[in-house]
């Protein structure tokens, strides 16, 4: 597939497991064709590091305060990001506000609170002019919800709703992200969805280093027999992506070209960096 050129629309390159060989983590992507990687922020504390990254990668950021983190959140917190943005809102690499969202699946979590961060940068990303990285996770129908009212658009990361909740993010001007997910045989729904939807509503993501393909994937016997659980990468996406072309009978170039045009449009920063 030489020349083929994909985009990984929501990789964490700062996170801690590729703190020693970040370097080569995005040569072996940029070897595969990812030509470009979207990096969202989960905190105010890495607001500086997904910047600093994006610019030395010729990569894009996000920035904002992920659900799981809404627990240590404080108001303050929303008012550095406000001053983020707003003092770097001529930096094209800044191409949304995110990670945002609501988990309703991982124990223990504030729902009014991650409720009450989700809305506040929702009116963030719009005062803005930002669309929003969403993290969705049994939590679509409320996501939805505060969209309406927002009138934001953006991507529904690692999307693993319904199909008539697939159909209301793409009313409201989403595209809805797929990745390692798709790999394994046994994801029945999200496969279905991903083979049926729209073209334009896709795009493509790792997660990375998380959401580890099938390949790369570990059971709860093998880790306790000592095999780590292998760490997913961007340049995992190429792979991925053939997995998803498979799925819908179509070139995996074809499937590049058009979630390239899609996150760019989805992200009109990224377009205009990428077209620039």
């Amino acid at each position: 597939m030489a020349g083929t050129m994909w985009i990984d629309t929501h990789c964490h390159l700062d996170a801690p497991e590729f703190a020693a060989d970040v370097a080569a983590v995005r040569g072996r992507a940029a070897a595969a064709g990812v030509v470009h990687c979207v990096l969202p922020a989960v905190a105010p504390r890495n607001f500086t590091n997904v910047r600093m990254l994006a610019q030395s990668w010729g990569d894009s950021y996000a920035l904002g305060i992920h659900p799981l983190c809404t627990g240590d959140a404080t108001e303050e917190d929303l008012l550095l990001l406000d001053r983020a943005l707003a003092e770097h809102r001529h930096d094209p690499r800044l191409v949304a506000v995110g990670e945002i969202g609501l988990d309703y699946f991982v124990p223990g979590l504030d729902g009014p609170r991650q409720e009450h961060f989700y809305r506040e940068q929702l009116a963030l990303a719009r005062r803005h002019g930002l669309p929003v990285l969403l993290h969705v996770r049994r939590s679509a129908d409320q996501l939805l919800k505060e969209l309406r009212r927002a009138q934001v658009g953006g991507i529904a990361h690692a999307f693993n709703g319904s199909a008539q909740q697939a159909a209301e993010f793409v009313k409201l001007g989403f595209r809805l992200g797929f990745g390692g997910t798709v790999t394994f045989e046994r994801a029945l729904q999200i496969r279905k969805l991903a083979g049926e939807l729209p073209l334009s509503a896709l795009v493509l993501e790792t997660d990375a280093p998380d959401i580890p393909p099938h390949w790369l994937y570990r059971t709860a016997d093998e880790r306790g027999a000592g095999t780590p659980q292998g760490r997913n990468e961007p340049g995992e996406l190429p792979r991925i992506g053939e997995v998803l072309a498979k799925l819908r009978g179509m070139p995996a170039q074809e499937l590049a070209a058009a979630t390239f045009t899609n996150a760019c449009e989805a992200l009109p920063r990224l377009g205009a960096l990428l077209r620039g």
